[in-house]
């Protein structure tokens, strides 16, 4: 299963995103109205673009999480990690010591199950707003199968998750390193909007869930908020 592909072809259509919504106003609707704006006109990266305009819904992507959808993908998204963890180390005299081991300083196969915990994070706080329907899990799932090429693990593992009940315990349970709850984190507040009541609260219990340190908890909100 090769989540780690899909994923970085994920956050790397963040850029086109932003363009393309920033171009179109500030008239996206929740519905088929804004999903056949954000999946016309993309050229060969509208299944990736496609599905992160599916999983933001409404949100605008440069509203909050945009900037750091526009850094480069999966990559980029280790080193905000990274330099996220290193600060709270830095700050905090009980913190673990060592040099964190973030997706972007490890061997392809701790890359991959890095990949898999993310993507269930993100698919999770796309659901934390209640705008993932019925009729949308199903355009979301069309597009990732657009980028699975052919994978069918994937495929399923996705449908899977897609059709979970929102559980921040059981998105928490992926985290198998403190550095991969600080990456599940991370996307998690790069893909919500945390004015929204339902949203903050989600992602208050999913910093619950992964047992951040309240100060790691803030500096990874704050990279997102000042990158």
């Amino acid at each position: 299963m090769n989540t780690r592909g899909l994923l970085d072809q994920l956050l790397k259509s963040g850029q086109d995103l932003l363009q393309k919504q920033t171009g179109s106003g500030s008239g996206a609707q929740k519905g088929g109205g804004a999903l056949g704006g954000l999946l016309s006109g993309m050229g060969g990266k509208a299944a990736a673009a496609g599905a992160l305009g599916l999983l933001l819904g409404s949100k605008k992507a440069r509203k909050y999480g945009g900037k750091a959808l526009t850094y480069g993908g999966l990559a980029a998204l280790g080193v905000l990690a990274y330099k996220a963890y290193g600060n709270w180390q830095a700050q905090q005299a009980a913190a673990p010591r060592g040099e964190p081991q973030t997706l972007d300083r490890l061997p392809p196969a701790q890359v991959e199950q890095h990949s898999q915990a993310i993507l269930k994070a993100l698919v999770a706080a796309a659901k934390a707003d209640g705008h993932v329907d019925e009729r949308e899990r199903e355009l979301i799932e069309g597009e990732f199968v657009k980028l699975s090429n052919n994978d069918r693990d994937l495929q399923h593992w996705l449908h899977a998750e897609l059709n979970k009940p929102l559980d921040p315990a059981d998105v928490a349970r992926a985290a198998a390193t403190p550095e991969m709850a600080a990456e599940m984190y991370l996307a998690s507040v790069m893909l919500v909007d945390e004015e929204h009541f339902m949203e903050r609260a989600y992602l208050d219990e999913l910093a619950r869930q992964l047992h951040l340190d309240p100060a790691l908890k803030v500096e990874l909100e704050r990279q997102v908020r000042t990158t």
